[in-house]
């Protein structure tokens, strides 16, 4: 199992918000990239890159930090927020983005996704199925849907998705632990799925249950930057 760690972006720097709230917001560092050149060091691989001010503006803002981050460092990044025009995702990609999280689109525009996920194939498009109460929300979690999160996700299995992001809303930034009943519900939908869960995770045990789950990745982040799981730990645990 990847361990992903993520890193939000307010203004250019490096902040975790509480239940996807805006007004919940704490800075962590004013130098993103070098959050990411401390995970490069500890062994990590892959970065979820969020922009929180384009998921707001439904158009991509912190375009520079993912090119600064994604062509200075040997991260593996996948990026989401604001990706709503074929013109972000060109320039999300040409930034150096590995894979691109499309979640508001992927319920407002389908047809524009499920383009994406034909152009430039299942490796590269993420789909982005976060919810709160099983239902699936967009807009930086600032809109609900009544789209019920398993429907969400069978509908884009069989248009060809592989990598799903989903986080529950609910469980973010509480560090209470993870949703993991969630994840065993994506799991009975298809055993090609390749699922990173997100949200939630308050220590390496809760990691451990979710490794157990055989789940492709786990993005942690308020517990790094809160001093709950140290990057030694990880970087044990991704050579165990």
């Amino acid at each position: 199992m990847y361990i992903i760690p993520a890193i939000d972006l307010i203004d250019g720097k490096a902040v975790r918000l509480t239940q996807g709230d805006y007004n919940q917001k704490k800075e962590y560092n004013a130098r993103p990239f070098e959050v990411a050149q401390q995970f490069e060091d500890a062994g990590l691989t892959r970065l979820h890159l969020v922009d929180l001010d384009g998921a707001r503006e439904k158009r991509v803002i912190n375009w520079k930090v993912l090119e600064l981050i994604a062509t200075k460092t040997s991260l593996h990044v996948d990026f989401g927020g604001g990706v709503q025009s074929d013109d972000d995702l060109r320039m999300v990609f040409e930034c150096g983005a590995k894979q691109v999280t499309g979640g508001s689109i992927a319920i407002k525009k389908p047809d524009v996704f499920e383009n994406w996920l034909t152009q430039y194939g299942p490796d590269a498009i993420i789909l982005g199925a976060d919810a709160k109460n099983e239902k699936i929300a967009v807009s930086g979690w600032e809109e609900g849907t009544d789209v019920w999160v398993y429907d969400f996700v069978q509908k884009y299995l069989e248009k060809g998705i592989t990598h799903v992001i989903s986080t529950d809303v609910a469980k973010d930034g509480l560090l209470q632990g993870p949703s993991f009943d969630l994840y065993r519900n994506l799991q009975d939908l298809s055993p090609k799925l390749n699922i990173i869960a997100s949200g939630g995770v308050s220590n390496m045990s809760d990691i451990e249950m979710l490794a157990d789950l055989n789940l492709f990745g786990v993005i942690v982040g308020k517990a790094i930057y809160e001093g709950r799981v140290t990057l030694k730990e990880l970087m044990a645990f991704n050579q165990m």
